[in-house]
């Protein structure tokens, strides 16, 4: 595991994370936050919402970490015990050991989490990287998943090539480029601008993966027997969007399959219509 490698700077992280508090100061509902210590590194979880609520997992996308979630825990939160997490090696407040991909460290990760938490069973909610980690815990203890939520998860369709030469070459046209580049990341709509300049902030000080997503294979995915919904943005510059929801629609009979035609890769994250589907299907 590699220690001290998610951002380039200790000054660049104390101004992430100084900005991460100044987003929870912010927040209008009552929370708790408080770290799980694992064998593989402490761990950061916001958690709102009753105790004897069902539980609702949380796991935001790389380059990010829970601030994402901030505007939706206060509708999950209504009727789940809402506990989101801040991925090992992300730039967030868990520790910055970042295991491989390859083998189960991030599920054994997350289990220890279930533990800490006495979690018999959780609905789980991922967007891309925390897509594939909700899939791969999944896939792994599917005893412990009640219901699972992917949102433009990697790992089930093949990445666009394409995506870092455009990344390049918006980089190069300076600020405006950048901006344009999270436009188009985000389904050619705007962003808060408050989120934008965070998402910069981060992108300026935060190391991103080199590593390839793991593709699950077809009997890995065929173990995905709980309720599953997935959601797609058919403008995702980042995933074959198409690819995915044929091949999980084909594996699993029993999945929702959601193409979400004005969505990008960010925001198909459409709380109201998630909430709805947990409810439905309790």
């Amino acid at each position: 595991m590699g220690k001290n490698i998610v951002f380039k700077t200790q000054e660049g992280k104390n101004d992430v994370i100084k900005h991460y508090d100044l987003f929870l100061q912010k927040w209008a509902l009552s929370y708790e936050k408080f770290y799980v210590n694992t064998r593989y590194g402490k761990t950061f979880i916001i958690a709102s919402g009753e105790k004897s609520n069902p539980p609702l997992i949380l796991l935001h996308g790389s380059g990010m970490n829970s601030v994402m979630w901030l505007r939706d825990i206060k509708e999950y939160s209504r009727n789940y015990r809402v506990y989101a997490i801040d991925i090992l090696g992300e730039p967030g407040k868990s520790d910055e050991n970042r295991p491989t991909l390859s083998g189960s460290y991030y599920a054994e990760w997350l289990k220890a989490i279930f533990d800490d938490l006495s979690l018999k069973k959780a609905n789980v909610v991922g967007i891309s990287l925390g897509s594939w980690l909700a899939i791969k815990f999944s896939v792994t203890y599917p005893e412990k998943v009640s219901k699972l939520v992917l949102l433009c998860p990697s790992g089930v369709g093949k990445q666009k090539k394409s995506f870092i030469f455009k990344a390049i070459f918006y980089a190069l046209l300076g600020e405006k480029g950048i901006d344009k580049l999270y436009y188009k990341v985000n389904g050619d709509q705007p962003i808060p601008e408050e989120m934008l300049k965070y998402q910069k902030l981060i992108g300026k000080n935060f190391n991103y993966r080199k590593e390839t997503i793991p593709i699950f294979s077809n009997n890995e995915l065929k173990l995905l027997t709980m309720k599953v919904v997935l959601f797609v943005g058919a403008k995702d510059i980042m995933l074959y969007s198409d690819k995915t929801a044929r091949r999980l629609g084909g594996l699993l009979p029993q999945a929702e399959i959601n193409i979400i035609a004005e969505a990008g890769h960010s925001n198909v994250n459409d709380v109201n219509k998630i909430i709805a589907w947990l409810n439905l299907n309790k």
